[in-house]
């Protein structure tokens, strides 16, 4: 009697499981089927060769401007989510936005096959690999003049180790930076996207790769708003298609599990004017992160935004591009 309760048991959890990942199973989209709706020509989106990668990449607003705006995104995020942003700036400057390897219609690190992206150790989803792309994104673009370099959560770090990358070569190349919720220092967080969570497990990695529900996605997302009210159907749809972009989610999988290395002793190093902003609500980088970045930078100028999120340009756009505007104007 108990072997067969047992075995219906079994058959039940088998039959749930299996319900569950039909209902979310969702391969690979080759990166063709996504453009149309993310990179439609009248978005202004373009792709430029960058050793090898085709990089999705926006470049708005006025050419003539001495010192352009690049604007650098977090993980699991794309272009896309300096839209706000970018649309106040390019009235009056040159904003350059690109999806970074790993992400948005960019896809996973790609070269020519000599182990251009590898860092010494093997790993390729390093700060060093991602400075390193930066610069050859400028190159591919012909900027050569001096930029003024922003980035979110791990986009934060990047701009950061690629001034501190240019330090001894060319220092001015990088003529201010503009910190939003930054990696770079240890911390613990409050939450975690349960996404980034079951990301660095790499027994899940074949299941992850062909599998994403979208109540997933959702949940993390709201994870780092101050206010997940403000989550709308069609910010789902980005975060969740653009995922699905082939190659995406094993690389999410290889650079959660490599982990960012921090080196927080080199950011006293940056003698570029910083602004640093910061949501108030961040659970995954905690705001006194970016108390440590106000004192290690010598002159750096920290705004809070306490209602906000870990994301506060998305989740508000306007409240916080007021900041950078006073910023750049020296105010």
């Amino acid at each position: 009697m108990k072997s067969k309760w047992w075995i219906g048991a079994l058959a039940a959890l088998v039959v749930l499981v299996g319900g569950g990942l039909a209902a979310s199973w969702a391969p690979d989209r080759p990166v063709e089927s996504l453009k149309a709706r993310w990179a439609a020509p009248a978005s202004g989106s373009k792709f430029v060769d960058v050793r090898g990668m085709a990089v999705h990449y926006r470049d708005e607003g006025v050419r003539t401007d001495a010192e352009p705006i690049v604007l650098l995104h977090g993980t699991s995020a794309s272009l896309h989510t300096w839209d706000g942003w970018a649309a106040e700036l390019a009235k009056t400057r040159r904003v350059i936005r690109f999806d970074l390897p790993g992400f948005g219609l960019t896809g996973p690190f790609r070269g020519d096959g000599a182990g251009q992206w590898m860092n010494e150790d093997g790993g390729r989803y390093t700060p060093l690999n991602y400075a390193k792309f930066v610069v050859a994104t400028l190159d591919a673009l012909g900027i050569s003049q001096p930029v003024v370099l922003g980035g979110n959560s791990l986009g934060g770090q990047i701009a950061w180790e690629t001034a501190d990358y240019l330090r001894a070569t060319q220092p001015a190349r990088i003529a201010k930076l503009i910190l939003v919720d930054a990696a770079g220092y240890p911390f613990e967080s409050k939450s975690v996207p349960l996404g980034f969570r079951l990301a660095r497990i790499e027994g899940l990695a074949p299941l992850l790769e062909n599998t994403l529900p979208r109540g997933l996605v959702e949940t993390s997302v709201k994870n780092v708003y101050g206010d997940p009210s403000k989550i709308t159907p069609e910010l789902v749809d980005r975060y969740y298609e653009l995922t699905l972009r082939e190659g995406n989610r094993r690389a999410l999988g290889l650079r959660m599990r490599e982990r960012m290395a921090l080196a927080p002793e080199r950011i006293a190093n940056i003698t570029q004017p910083t602004l640093i902003i910061w949501g108030g609500q961040d659970r995954l980088i905690p705001p006194i992160n970016g108390e440590r970045f106000a004192k290690d930078i010598a002159g750096s100028k920290l705004v809070k935004f306490e209602t906000l999120g870990h994301v506060p340009h998305e989740e508000d756009a306007m409240q916080t591009v007021a900041a950078v505007q006073a910023f750049l104007a020296g105010k």
